[in-house]
């Protein structure tokens, strides 16, 4: 058998091929095109027991590419894997080698490979998250305009319902004017845009049976579900509650050493766009869910507000693993037992 290891770049690709005995077979850099790469890979293709691809932030077209080829394709976890420290050598060809190494051994952590058409809607759903904090980066500097102009403060709702013949009616000096309707031309593309995005969201996810559940639990309402929805993909992927709540950042991250801190892991590792949704549905859940907000209370009144809410999402995030792994709606009396 033979292990191919790709260690991936912005612009080339170092391509190693090894065999049981983790001889170096192929060792060539390659610019980031597929048929090059393919074309290494071919006098191997039968022998390959995989290829691993490192997670980079752009895997898609040679992943992609790769499995519609019928290779057996790994996307390393590159956060896991931690070489020796006190090796004398190190470069693109050995980092490559030792991902083939890795395969062999069988002791490579991997990633997970969305498939491609549950991942361009995701992305779509990421794509709205980044389209709303533009937007509300514009709309707090039109409030901090306002509030040093006139001596008052506005909410988010006026603001984004301001026209430019409203800001002429404000009588503004000129260039205050023109920088506020600059604000509020590009607030109201933003908007449009968003509103595009969740109508070709809610056409692809409103029919799915994890949609409905989500929508079950308080605080997640149709654009929540639809980020939580995308982001966990299948629940089966997870071992267990504990294993979705480290994903969704809800679980803390410390070092000990008899009993005592000696700093603190890696911190960002797990899915921010879910760490993001579950704090999001904790705020919404404690102002309309009787019991959220007695659980918030309490951690609050022992801790602060800021780990009462981040613990009130943990809690979340384990009953939304429990509701989509038993495929049942939200039980208030269950989670806040």
């Amino acid at each position: 058998m033979k292990y191919s290891g790709i260690d991936l770049h912005s612009n080339n690709s170092v391509v190693v091929v090894s065999d049981e005995a983790d001889r170096v077979l192929v060792r060539q850099r390659l610019p980031n095109d597929l048929a090059k790469i393919l074309a290494v890979l071919a006098p191997h293709r039968e022998e390959l027991a995989g290829v691993v691809v490192e997670s980079t932030f752009n895997w898609y077209w040679l992943v992609d590419g790769l499995q519609a080829e019928g290779y057996r394709v790994h996307l390393a976890h590159t956060a896991a894997i931690k070489r020796y420290e006190g090796l004398k050598h190190s470069g693109d060809e050995a980092d490559a080698a030792y991902l083939a190494h890795l395969l062999r051994l069988g002791l490579l952590p991997t990633g997970h490979i969305c498939p491609p058409a549950e991942r361009v809607v995701r992305d779509l759903a990421r794509k709205r998250m980044q389209l709303v904090r533009t937007r509300t980066a514009q709309v707090l500097a039109v409030e901090n305009i306002l509030a040093r102009q006139t001596g008052s403060g506005t909410t988010n709702r006026v603001v984004q319902q301001l026209t430019a013949r409203g800001v002429q009616a404000l009588k503004l000096p000129e260039d205050v004017a023109r920088a506020l309707c600059a604000n509020v031309a590009v607030i109201q593309t933003l908007s449009q845009e968003i509103d595009k995005i969740e109508r070709r969201l809610r056409q692809c996810v409103r029919l799915r049976p994890e949609f409905r559940l989500l929508k079950t639990t308080p605080g997640i309402g149709e654009i929540l579900a639809t980020l939580i929805m995308l982001e966990v993909g299948t629940i089966k992927r997870f071992a267990d509650v504990g294993n979705f709540a480290s994903y969704a950042r809800c679980v803390d991250s410390t070092r000990l050493s008899n009993g005592k801190k000696k700093g603190q892991g890696n911190v960002k590792n797990g899915n921010a766009y879910l760490s993001w949704a579950f704090v999001e549905a904790a705020n919404f859940a404690r102002r309309f869910c009787a019991e959220a907000k007695r659980f918030h209370e309490r951690k609050k009144a022992r801790t602060n507000n800021a780990v009462a809410t981040k613990a009130l999402a943990h809690k979340l995030a384990r009953a939304c693993y429990h509701m989509l792994k038993e495929q049942k709606p939200f039980d208030v009396g269950r989670c806040f037992a």
